[in-house]
């Protein structure tokens, strides 16, 4: 008898920022994915695999997840996709396991009832309103007092969210913030969050939960780039943070989870940490992006991977750090927008030994932009470093940056 748990995960995400997740489940989970085409280079992890027609169509995950736990039990089903979490919530509560609560994630979907339920506890966060046209967001923005955030209520990754400091940049950028989205983003009648600026430093702490009880076991820091934009250009997790023993950062963490309510699973939560205190940016109900945990596992030694495959299967997660280090990660980008790429990589030689990876993300002929235009798909390579120090960090991949050699033309126009 196999005594490894039976783990149902749902889709992947891109290969270069979630292979790490797979790695380090595999040798303790037995896992089996729902996918919409045939399996690559997951095959190497996984233990047998369903091709869907679709893993966003909720009541065929349903049931399909009920035909695999009729022939063997599930103990647990995982997703740190943000576009398939809900559904992926929907198979959970079918088959009765941890993280099957519909609704307790789509509190964390939303960003709008992510902002009421914090209100309606207390939670420290920006003011926020729900608006439908750009006449309604100025009439907000007027009354909260410029600057303002406008932010998409159905994204993540910081898309489409810009600072505005005056009438006329509000209208300018309504469009890209009412209309910016993504192939399998949720739809929502009325689109856009007006905020008020919480003027400070952003963070984001990835916890387990286990039964409401909320660990931290990563804290990075954001490095947030072309301005007035929020696009997140790298981040630092540095295991001896003074704020992971920051008492009313931990406290606003864990009433934040209880406003949601919360209790099981793991969470990628953002903060502003302002003169006033921290205050509550939102809530995602899945493992955070951009390479933060696997930053978080070089750094510390936690595995986010196993901790999050454990509270899906209703186990106490393995927290316990074994060493003090400190990741981080940049990403670049062209300077120009509709740049076709005609090469890009990195030239290795003489980079100090802080250097972990070095990773083209785009091919020669792809065409792509910057920020705005550019946003988060419009990277086209990253590195990342693991040292001692933060400032050796930074040195790192200030190192990489100038040994990142990549060319391109302007794409011809559309006759």
């Amino acid at each position: 008898m196999n005594d490894r748990p039976h783990l149902l995960v749902v889709a992947t995400g891109m290969r270069l920022f979630r292979e790490y997740i797979l790695r380090s489940i595999a040798p303790q989970y037995r896992i089996h994915m729902f996918l919409h085409a045939e399996p690559t280079w997951e095959t190497e992890y996984i233990e047998n695999w369903t091709v869907l027609e679709s893993t966003l169509d909720a009541d065929a995950l349903v049931a399909a997840a009920n035909e695999l736990n009729d022939k063997e039990a599930i103990d647990g089903v995982l997703c740190w996709d943000e576009a398939r979490i809900l559904q992926t919530a929907h198979i959970a509560e079918a088959l009765g396991l941890p993280g099957g609560d519909v609704a307790m994630i789509n509190r964390c979907r939303d960003k709008h009832l992510t902002r009421t339920a914090l209100a309606e506890h207390g939670v420290p966060q920006p003011k926020s309103i729900l608006v439908d046209t750009v006449d309604e967001a100025l009439a907000v923005a007027g009354d909260l007092g410029y600057p303002v955030i406008l932010k998409p209520r159905a994204l993540a990754a910081s898309l489409g969210v810009v600072k505005v400091d005056s009438p006329e940049e509000l209208t300018a950028n309504w469009d890209f913030a009412h209309d910016t989205t993504v192939p399998e983003a949720p739809h929502y009648d009325v689109k856009v969050l007006v905020e008020e600026f919480a003027d400070g430093y952003e963070i984001s702490i990835d916890a387990a939960v286990y039964q409401g009880q909320v660990t931290p076991f990563c804290l990075a820091r954001k490095e947030i780039g072309y301005p007035p934009y929020a696009e997140e250009i790298g981040h630092f997790v540095d295991a001896a943070d003074p704020l992971l023993a920051d008492d009313q950062l931990l406290q606003v963490l864990v009433d934040a989870h209880k406003a949601v309510a919360f209790t099981d699973g793991v969470t990628h939560t953002e903060l502003m940490i302002t003169a006033d205190g921290p205050k509550l940016i939102e809530i995602n109900a899945r493992i955070g992006g951009d390479l933060i945990p696997y930053l978080g596992l070089q750094a510390t030694g936690v595995d986010p991977g196993l901790a999050a495959a454990a509270v899906a299967c209703g186990r106490q997660p393995a927290l316990l750090p074994d060493r003090t280090m400190v990741g981080g990660v940049r990403f670049f980008y062209v300077d120009e927008d509709d740049t076709v790429l005609d090469s890009v990589g990195f030239d290795a030689d003489g980079l100090p030994a802080t250097i972990d990876q070095l990773v083209p993300l785009m091919e020669a002929g792809a065409t792509t932009s910057p920020p705005p235009a550019g946003t988060l798909w419009g990277r086209i390579a990253y590195a990342t470093t693991v040292a001692t120090t933060v400032d050796d960090c930074r040195a790192g991949l200030d190192a990489a940056e100038k040994a990142l050699r990549w060319s391109g033309h302007p794409k011809e126009p559309t006759p």
